[in-house]
């Protein structure tokens, strides 16, 4: 006989293996922007519309970019807690505030790939530090793409010295208009903690970097902007990639949050450290021309920098797992 998990069958055990698991997913400031549910055999990711960056993330792109890396994250707990896994995206027109479903199908041992993702979960972390001077080699970039490429999305790297010149001149300019933009700098000193011990959310200050882009990313009224030739010196000493999605749909960003998060993953377990970089593209002119400068095929929905650590780095505050629980768990 076939054996199914009944939504009763939950043990508080796996109930803490899931909602730990969908916690430690990276999200946009750290707002850990969801709830847990459950529906007959099928656990329900909800986004959690009233969690907005109207300054940062006006039309909640990096909020369902969050929510797909949180999938991809229960995804793999659920294979590691030995069930099939089944995701259905957006499954409700109705309710659009339901991003994903995962049934628990039957049992069935993970595959070697979700051990090694699962494993790597605790151990991501952004990393907005400079990285060592350790090149990664190409076979991993080649690996890192297809992570990402078995997700339906491309990871396009940005490797050659003109690219590099393009994205260097992009990344000047987003940091400057940013810089210069007080309603941006107010939105984010207001998410930015500075006692990671009394917050759940919320960009800790142990977290981020003194210095310049482009590895913290995140520009603030203080950030010193380095001049171009420096900024393309810093990305030539860096692994770029692009995610790139072959439509701009709700759809196609909870994809590319998913693939990032499942390449991310395998990053971690090849020994590199990485971290996101989404805040020029939220500038209009900077997205249209990254896509034109290099000539990609769809939308760019992330940047991200993968390397070597080049020394610890603080883990940024969570949510209890009470929080992003559902009242199917709490009944």
């Amino acid at each position: 006989m076939v054996e199914r998990r009944q939504p009763e069958g939950w043990s508080p055990a796996e109930i803490e293996v899931l909602a730990k698991a969908l916690l430690r997913a990276p999200s946009v400031h750290n707002l850990q922007p969801w709830l847990l549910d459950f529906d007959g055999d099928r656990l329900l990711l909800l986004e959690r519309r009233d969690l907005v960056l109207p300054e940062h993330d006006p039309d909640g792109r990096d909020r369902l970019l969050s929510c797909g890396a949180a999938l991809a994250n229960v995804r793999l707990a659920v294979r590691v807690l030995g069930f099939d896994a089944r995701i259905e995206m957006f499954p409700d027109p109705g309710r659009p505030e339901l991003v994903a479903t995962v049934e628990a199908g039957p049992r069935s041992a993970p595959a070697p790939d979700d051990l090694h993702r699962y494993s790597a979960i605790e151990r991501r972390h952004s990393y907005r530090r400079p990285f060592s001077a350790r090149p990664v080699p190409r076979h991993e970039i080649v690996d890192l793409r297809a992570a990402a490429a078995a997700q339906g999305i491309e990871a396009r790297p940005i490797l050659d010295e003109l690219e590099l010149t393009q994205v260097a001149d992009l990344l000047e300019f987003a940091a400057e208009a940013y810089q210069h933009d007080h309603g941006y700098q107010r939105e984010l000193a207001l998410w930015t903690i500075r006692d990671e011990r009394a917050h759940g959310v919320g960009l800790a200050t142990s977290a981020i970097p003194s210095g310049s882009l482009p590895w913290a990313g995140l520009v603030r009224a203080s950030t010193a902007l380095p001049d171009r030739s420096v900024l393309k010196r810093r990305l030539t000493e860096e692994t770029l990639l692009a995610f790139v999605t072959p439509g701009d749909t709700r759809h196609d960003r909870l994809r590319a949050g998913y693939a990032l998060q499942n390449t991310w993953l395998s990053a971690v377990d090849h020994g590199l450290v990485g971290s996101v970089l989404t805040q020029p593209l939220h500038l209009p002119e900077v997205r249209s021309a990254l896509r034109d400068d290099l000539e990609l095929n769809g939308f760019p929905q992330a940047l991200m920098r993968f390397g070597y650590s080049s020394g610890p780095v603080e883990a940024s505050p969570r949510r209890a797992v009470a929080e992003v629980l559902g009242t199917g768990f709490k009944a």
